[in-house]
């Protein structure tokens, strides 16, 4: 009878589950919409009672933890969750108590990026190795650390907050309270901005075209670089020249072996990967051009649920070794 893992990714639309092998493969995915109703007071019972639909179907000593990737402060040692605003939580939530308590096997949480990270790490462009920097150009930035196969969360759990190193200190105002923050470029809603400012230099592009019918973003800013378009093809060169700007401040201070870079804007595909690495070269040092490369994730929607299962996998090795 093989291990089973549980994975739950919990996003501000859907709460998606998963049993995954050991061998990082899903054997049986589902999932419910995220109820945010009430202080999001829905949440937890909802999870209570999808898991509970479920671990039935499986052998008492079959499923041997549950993960769960979530927004908001989170607080590892006693698996609590503070501040995940887009789940109208605005106080601490006692997951790991309730889940704990309801179905006796262990649960272990983590924030969202970190989630993902583990999971690229595990079966995705990672593959497997110890060092590895996960970066999500999302909304926003978001980051996850692996470094000497563990998840580096820093003394407050701020670590891998690669979206608000500084790039531009004169820049535009971040949500943290910086300037110039990487977020506020390179992110879906920093492209979108970058993209408006050059189309106002070319307002006969069709960037401009697109900018004055208010149809532009992110997607728009990279279809129109691919399709030769010079003012969205120099958006872009400024967007990723700060990336890889921020991309090599990390890599010469972690030396990872891949950085993963995941997220909405990723589905611009190799042409994002080709345009960082016009500049990534002018930010690193020689064994780092050497030892450093850059890859687009490869888990997609299922990033989530494979990175929590991954975290029982790896929490639950930790405790057998005593680490």
């Amino acid at each position: 009878m093989s291990k089973l893992y549980l994975g739950i990714d919990l996003g501000g639309t859907t709460i998606k589950f998963g049993m995954v092998d050991e061998a990082g493969k899903v054997r049986k995915q589902w999932n419910i919409p995220t109820n945010i109703e009430d202080g999001g007071s829905h949440i937890l019972p909802d999870m209570l009672d999808s898991i509970g639909n479920y671990l039935p179907k499986y052998a008492s000593d079959q499923v041997m933890g549950i993960g769960l990737g979530t927004p908001g402060t989170v607080d590892q040692v006693h698996g609590t969750v503070n501040g995940a605003f887009n789940l109208n939580w605005t106080t601490e939530q006692p997951l790991k108590e309730k889940i704990e308590s309801a179905f006796k096997i262990p649960f272990f949480v983590e924030n969202d990026a970190n989630v993902a990270a583990l999971g690229e790490r595990w079966v995705g462009a990672g593959e497997n190795q110890n060092e590895v920097v996960f970066v999500t150009l999302g909304t926003g930035i978001g980051g996850g650390i692996i470094a000497n196969g563990k998840l580096v969360h820093g003394i407050a759990g701020s670590g891998g907050e690669i979206g608000h190193i500084v790039v531009k200190p004169d820049g535009y105002p971040c949500t943290c309270g910086n300037r110039g923050c990487l977020e506020t470029i390179a992110s879906a809603t920093g492209i979108a901005r970058v993209g408006e400012s050059f189309a106002g230099k070319y307002p006969e592009s069709l960037l401009g075209e697109a900018a004055q019918k208010g149809k532009l973003n992110a997607k728009i800013v990279f279809d129109l670089a691919k399709s030769g378009d010079q003012a969205a093809i120099e958006a872009v060169d400024y967007v990723t020249y700060y990336l890889a700007w921020g991309l090599g401040q990390v890599a010469d201070v972690l030396n990872p072996q891949y950085i993963v870079i995941g997220g909405g804007v990723s589905a611009s595909g190799q042409f994002l990967i080709d345009h960082i690495n016009k500049f990534f070269p002018n930010f690193v040092f020689d064994n780092i051009k050497k030892t450093t490369s850059l890859r687009l994730a490869e888990l997609g929607n299922d990033a989530g649920i494979l990175g929590a299962a991954s975290l029982v996998r790896e929490s639950l090795k930790e405790i057998e070794e005593g680490v």
